[in-house]
């Protein structure tokens, strides 16, 4: 399939699809709370809103997606198979031990040990295939085909992308006025569901790490291309090209991309844990990153919203 089909193919989703998750999800994951603050910036301090989604059931803003795709498919009682860098995965073993269904994660060899044993202790069935999370997706659409499972994607599934955007419906309920909403880009599916919840009416940033540039670079050629991945967020944002809805909904609400180094993330994330004692995976500081390191300067009177959003980490690395 050629780039220029595959697009024409994309399902193109709006508010209306977010709305419909959130109604769907009900009470079955947490409103998370927004937190007014500041920050130190490079030229002193900046005010911000925090959105504390790493307090999301599972500890990362997923499970929304992956249990607004099953219980979109209720009717589907068939196993899971998904690949995942991390949590992904245990984003799906945990909506597939809410709905009683198995679930088989396939995992790149690289993926945290930490993130493996919450996978585990949800119930799922992990596998190990290849070094990449592209490697690790091969090998889980040859599995699904193989056992004629349901078939869940980390960023790139209508559904998943609909479910991850309510975190943007909560954000328009909790903030005045119509901020600029940074948030980490890997696959790009919630900065992308953030992007359709608020519509025109928002601005939504995308912070990548400068070693895994998927959206900077699909904005640059007008199309997704692959990107080769370095970065120490590589478990939650190591996805090589950014999914065919996240890119069609940054092109038409017209997302903008700015890049962080590795230092910049691991700064922001020992300052989160030493100025608010909030522990976050290196993805889940990415955003604040880009204000404290200057690459999104807000403008005056702007307070933006930083979504913070997962926490599988091992606390012992800050």
């Amino acid at each position: 399939m050629t780039d220029a089909s595959a697009a024409r193919e994309v399902k193109r989703l709006y508010r209306s699809d977010v709305r419909a998750a959130r109604l769907r999800l009900g009470r079955r994951v947490r409103v998370t709370p927004v937190f007014h603050t500041e920050v130190t910036g490079p030229h002193g301090p900046v005010k911000v809103t925090f959105k504390l989604e790493y307090l999301q059931h599972g500890g990362t803003f997923k499970v929304r997606g992956s249990l607004n795709a099953l219980l979109e498919n209720r009717g589907d009682e068939r196993g899971v198979v998904i690949a995942s860098g991390g949590n992904a995965g245990i984003a799906a073993a945990l909506a597939c031990a809410v709905q009683e269904r198995t679930c088989t994660v396939v995992v790149p060899e690289s993926a945290p040990h930490t993130k493996v044993a919450a996978m585990w202790a949800y119930g799922a069935e992990v596998l190990w295939h290849g070094t990449t999370y592209a490697e690790a997706k091969k090998h889980a659409d040859e599995l699904a085909a193989e056992r004629d499972a349901l078939q869940l994607h980390a960023y790139d599934l209508p559904a998943v992308v609909a479910g991850a955007g309510v975190v943007g419906l909560e954000i328009e309920r909790q903030v005045r006025g119509r901020p600029p909403v940074l948030v980490a880009v890997g696959g790009g599916g919630l900065a992308a569901g953030i992007a359709a919840a608020l519509g025109l009416r928002g601005r939504v940033i995308g912070v990548e790490p400068k070693g895994a540039p998927t959206l900077n670079a699909a904005l640059a050629a007008g199309r997704a291309v692959d990107v080769h991945v370095n970065s120490i967020a590589a478990d939650a944002l190591g996805a090589t090209r950014i999914g065919n809805i996240p890119l069609e909904l940054a092109q038409r609400y017209g997302m903008a991309s700015v890049l962080v180094t590795d230092d910049a993330i691991a700064m922001a994330r020992e300052y989160l844990w030493r100025e608010f004692r909030i522990v976050v995976e290196a993805a889940g500081a990415t955003a604040l990153a880009a204000i404290q390191s200057g690459a999104y300067v807000p403008e005056p009177g702007e307070r933006p919203v930083i979504v913070l959003c997962g926490a599988n980490t091992d606390p012992a690395t800050l």
